[in-house]
């Protein structure tokens, strides 16, 4: 576990350094998979692709909307569960790929989902990572992560174990994605490892902090939404998340002296805007902080959290949460909350 010297503090930090080993199990398990999913694929010529999911693994879901629209072509719709099980609509799922991702595999209504989405035409892949689960039971094909077992509520390495699953079934529906490049992510992920101590300083800043924004745009979008999830079921700070482009539309109004913003700036086409945006942070006397990597260009920031390696933009996304990971599992800590039991929260949630 590079750079956890302070691992043993909880479950969630060694879930943390698992990271790399875990990603890399998950790239030798499902690579010839993926390969093999790419020839059905060609044959199959999908109009569209829905993704459902909850909590954790909708935020993975939404990265992969932006992922499966940017490399493939294929619009994407994020399935409205309820428009499944509780409303019982009918849809026309012909020609298209319906994937479910859940961490246990066990989540009521993604598999309810699944299952209706079958009965109306779509082809269904699973992404989870217990083999076992009902969910790999009742899709046409599944995607499993090695992540091994998630013993903490926060989910961390199962988050990034379903980033990289959804990379492989890009991979295997157009030509953007290779492999051999996805297979570099578990090494970034240990570059961002290095980062704790600097982040183990940081917390110190933020030990009081009862309220917070994250903000991103395009890939790093759903790391926002990661990001605020784990400050609120591990730290119980009220966190709000939002697309840079949306923050300008209303909610950037609430911003007062010293609010913390927590901004992802990866380097491509979404930089300068976000770049734009957190000089006028700056100038409004928040308090920024800003999780980059090497050779971005970042204005002043309060802070920067700066990943020591350079990163294709399309490849951000995984190693980018990861110093938000520890942040949080650091900020529990320096609270004297348990990261590993956030209060009326259980590892699996049913929900209809």
């Amino acid at each position: 576990m590079p750079g956890l010297g302070l691992s043993a503090m909880s479950r969630m930090m060694q879930e943390i350094g698992e990271q790399p080993e875990a990603l890399r199990r998950t790239l030798r398990a499902e690579m010839g998979h993926a390969r093999a999913f790419r020839q059905f694929a060609r044959g199959r010529q999908f109009r569209m692709i829905v993704l459902a999911a909850r909590g954790t693994s909708d935020n993975a879901a939404l990265f992969g909307r932006y992922l499966f629209e940017l490399t493939t072509g294929i619009p994407v719709s994020l399935a409205a569960p309820s428009t499944y099980t509780l409303y019982r609509a009918s849809l026309d799922l012909q020609e298209t790929l319906m994937v479910g991702i859940s961490q246990s595999g066990e989540s009521t209504d993604v598999n309810r989902v699944l299952r209706a989405g079958r009965r109306q035409g779509a082809y269904t892949v699973g992404i989870t990572n217990q083999p076992r689960s009902t969910l790999a039971r009742i899709v046409d094909d599944v995607f499993t992560v090695r992540a091994g077992p998630q013993r903490t509520v926060a989910a961390t390495k199962t988050y990034t174990g379903q980033l990289l699953a959804l990379y492989l079934v890009a991979s295997g529906l157009g030509p953007v994605i290779r492999i051999e490049d996805v297979a570099r992510i578990p090494d970034w992920v240990e570059q961002a490892l290095t980062l704790e101590r600097p982040l183990t300083d940081l917390v110190e800043r933020y030990r009081y902090m009862r309220q917070a924004v994250a903000v991103a745009r395009g890939l790093n979008y759903a790391n926002a939404f990661e990001l605020a999830l784990k400050l609120m079921e591990t730290c119980y700070v009220v966190a709000e998340r939002f697309s840079s482009a949306d923050f300008l539309h209303g909610p950037i109004a609430m911003v007062e002296r010293d609010l913390p913003i927590f901004l992802f700036l990866p380097p491509g086409p979404c930089h300068d805007t976000l770049a734009s945006l957190l000089r006028k942070l700056r100038s409004m006397h928040a308090e920024t902080v800003a999780i980059t990597s090497k050779g971005v260009a970042v204005p002043p920031a309060t802070r920067v959290v700066r990943i020591p390696a350079a990163i294709p933009e399309i490849y951000t996304p995984i190693p980018y949460i990861v110093p938000g990971q520890i942040f949080t599992a650091l900020l529990a800590r320096a609270k004297g909350l348990d990261p590993d039991k956030p209060r009326f929260l259980q590892v699996i949630t049913k929900t209809i």
